[in-house]
């Protein structure tokens, strides 16, 4: 059964020194050091409330920028072209995106947060507390990234996804 009609209302803004899609940091694990602050709208405050007791947070967001879609592609961590829900590409049927980054603190509403990999202005749609207990499983496969043999860390973008 298809839903029709999602509304999602942005809670926040990102901000990051990325203002250009090319040359980003594909990942946070590629973003080390890259601090960012994001910043909550005022109605939503209120929820923020003892997150800062957390190391990381994740933060679930809108990929503004991104314009349609095609189920295959090359990822930036590959050569061969792969099916899209097998990897992290920006152009998606939902443009949402997902980073896991460091909470280095909350102040006024604004959270400061590192190892961004984020484009600048980009509309924050939640926030959820990382907890390893829940989001980091024991035994993982990665399929056909366990054969590129590359590290995220060395890997930007281009103009693949623009």
């Amino acid at each position: 059964m298809r839903t029709m009609g999602i509304e999602l209302e942005p809670i926040g803004v990102i901000h990051t020194p990325f203002t250009d899609l090319e040359g980003m940091p594909i990942q946070p694990a590629g973003a080390a050091g890259v601090r960012g602050r994001v910043e909550v709208f005022e109605e939503y405050r209120a929820g923020l409330k003892d997150l800062d007791g957390f190391s990381h947070i994740i933060l679930l967001y809108y990929f503004h920028r991104s314009r349609g879609y095609e189920l295959e592609v090359v990822p930036f961590m590959d050569s061969e072209p792969r099916g899209l829900f097998a990897t992290r590409a920006p152009r998606r049927p939902n443009p949402i995106g997902l980073s896991v980054v460091q909470l280095d603190g909350v102040e006024d509403g604004v959270l400061l947060v590192q190892n961004v990999d984020i484009l600048d202005g980009t509309p924050l749609l939640d926030i959820k507390p990382y907890v390893p207990e829940f989001d980091q499983p024991d035994r993982v496969r990665t399929g056909w990234l366990e054969r590129t043999g590359r590290t995220v860390a060395e890997r930007r973008s281009d103009d693949r996804f623009k």
